[in-house]
């Protein structure tokens, strides 16, 4: 199947529930024309609320790669883009040597060090090489605004030029999902490149469908308690971190693995360390428990 044949935004829900995400109304749609007109998509939201998950599951119902680009503080065009290796450039101009030069003049030796065989691609010249391809850009506003205007011009024309290479354009141009915590304001030229969706924390009946579709083996009883906890306790604002869905599927899976099939004080504060990831967070969310299920 490729990008193209989606019919519809329901066909995309369709085949993103096929892979255990299950997106809404207004994110299948964005998702859909995204890919239909063939423009990134960027997702902001708080961390947990599956956007990263997003990506992942469109890689997987198309059956295509997933080329990911984690950005950090102080990311630059060639650590996204290639490299040269070095090591090898070194070990053919040895090679080159003992064979008495091989006949190469000056400027076809210098042409064979840059081959295609030493070319490192980074996760960007991947995914134009590899495309069709899902290009996943995790966490863009951890990067900073050099990297922002780097992108947006590799985003406008799928292609990039390496000075001793040569030009490198996807013949198909990728599926492009940008995520953001919103630690930062990203500029308004990257944005208007892109779809844009919020994905907010899913309510009750959806996160409950969330965690049973997930994990189909975890008690229908246990999974809505689960979700109920961690509903209240996001709507409370009292943690530092609300815990997201990743929180949430990963506490239901502890406390199926330590054998319960509904909530108790005992093994929900046992089991504590899946949801909550501050110190501060355990401590409020433990004496909450207390309150709830005591």
């Amino acid at each position: 199947m490729t990008q193209t044949s989606i019919s519809s935004a329901a066909a995309l829900a369709e085949m993103l529930a096929g892979t255990g995400y299950l997106a809404d109304d207004g994110l299948a749609t964005v998702g859909y024309l995204a890919l239909s007109m063939e423009r990134p998509l960027l997702l902001e939201g708080e961390p947990g609320t599956g956007k990263t998950s997003l990506a992942e599951a469109i890689a997987e119902a198309f059956g295509l790669p997933l080329i990911r680009l984690q950005c950090y503080e102080g990311i630059d065009a060639a650590q996204a883009l290639y490299d040269w290796d070095f090591t090898a450039q070194i070990l053919h101009l040895r090679s080159v040597e003992a064979s008495g030069g091989a006949g190469l003049s000056v400027a076809e030796l210098e042409s064979s060090l840059y081959d295609q065989r030493f070319l490192l691609a980074r996760p960007i010249l991947k995914a134009l090489q590899q495309s069709p391809a899902v290009l996943l850009i995790d966490e863009i506003d951890r990067a900073d605004d050099e990297f922002e205007a780097f992108l947006l011009e590799v985003l406008s024309t799928y292609q990039v030029s390496i000075p001793e290479f040569g030009t490198v354009k996807a013949d198909t141009a990728p599926i492009v999902v940008l995520t953001s915590n919103r630690t930062r304001d990203l500029h308004d030229a990257l944005k208007r490149r892109c779809l844009y969706h919020w994905i907010d924390h899913p309510g009750l009946a959806r996160e409950v469908e969330i965690v049973r579709t997930r994990l189909p083996h975890v008690p229908a009883l246990l999974a809505e308690q689960v979700v109920r906890i961690v509903q209240q306790i996001r709507a409370t604002n009292d943690v530092l971190k609300p815990p997201g869905v990743a929180e949430t599927l990963d506490w239901a899976r502890a406390l199926h693995q330590l054998g319960r099939a509904e909530l108790d004080l005992a093994s929900a504060s046992a089991s504590i360390g899946a949801l909550c990831k501050y110190r501060e967070d355990t401590e409020r969310v433990s004496a909450a428990l207390a309150r709830m299920l005591g």
